[in-house]
This record gives C-alpha cells, structure tokens and sequence, in this order.
C-alpha cells in the first residue's frame, strides 16, 4: 500500500508546474425556435516557462466551464521551443490560416516586444529577449496558433548538426 502512494506522490513532483493565461473570451450566439442561445467561446495558453507551451480552445454556456476546456485542449498540445539562452536561436514565420507571426531573436535585456496574442504565448514558453511582429491576420486565433507553429518548427544547431552527420563546431565554424 505504500508503495502506490510513493508512486502517486514521485509522478506528482515529476509534472512541471504549467502557469495558465486566457487569451480571449468570446461570447457567440445561436438562433433557435425560442430565441437566442449564448454560449462562450475561450483561448487559453498553458506552459512550463522552461520552453514547453501549447494551446488550446474551449466553449461551453459558462465561462468557467470554457476556460476548463479550453486548459484541458491547451495541455494536450504542448509542444517544445528550443532556447537559446534568453532568446531563440533564429529568425523564422510561423504561419497558420491568414496568420503569420515574425519571430526575431532579440539581444539581452531587449524584452518581449510582441502583441498581446503573441506575448502570452512567449511569455508562457521563457522566452526573455525576443521581437516579434504580426504580419497578416490579427484573429487571436490565428495569431496564437502561428506563433506556437512558428516557435515549434526552430531548430538548435545541435539538431541542424544530427540531421546532417557532423558536429555543431564544424557547422558554426
């Protein structure tokens, strides 16, 4: 019997502690035969601010009821950002839909200069120094999404090095 609630307790320590931000909420509205039903619909980020972050969208007919989902929806789709100390280690677009998000590794003590949409997904990810511009789309939705694909799709010198068969040094030098 100790032996699962040891078990129980070393899983609990091991899960990283997410911090959660609500993006958007917005409240939508379905005509029916009696009138209007409202419901909401949530946008959430969820990350460890040790370079995993993912997001995700809810809706229910109560705003408690649709951040819970839209948390749940975040969790199952983390993904991982290499850091290259405070910044990331590359220039890339991250496009989804009509959104697409410039993502520029920024020097020291630079900050996050990003928009709001933008800001909380980087925040969430530990993310330091970064400049970020949002090129097409400014849907929350969009904007979220393509940051998240954008930080998603960069790469360490370390990975580039293992695809091609050699070492970082000889790739950097």
């Amino acid at each position: 019997m100790q032996d699962k609630e040891r078990k129980f307790k070393n899983e609990a320590q091991d899960t990283p502690e997410l911090k959660e931000k609500v993006v958007t909420i917005n409240r939508v509205a379905k005509t029916v035969k009696g009138g209007r039903t409202m419901r909401f619909s949530v946008l959430a980020v969820v990350g460890d601010e040790n370079g995993h972050v993912g997001c995700g969208t809810g809706k229910a007919a109560e705003i408690p009821d649709a951040v819970r989902k839209a948390l749940e929806d975040a969790k199952k789709n983390m993904v991982t950002v290499p850091l290259a100390g405070t910044t990331i280690p590359h220039e890339v677009i991250g496009t989804y839909g009509a959104g697409e998000v410039l993502l520029r590794p920024a020097g020291p003590g630079t900050g996050v200069i990003a928009g709001a949409c933008a800001r909380a997904v980087i925040e969430l990810a530990g993310i330091k120094d970064i400049r970020t511009k949002s090129l097409r789309s400014n849907n929350p939705r969009n904007v979220v999404t393509a940051t998240i694909q954008g930080l998603a799709s960069l790469k360490n010198a370390d990975d580039v090095a293992a695809l091609r068969g050699k070492n970082a040094k000889d790739l950097l030098s």
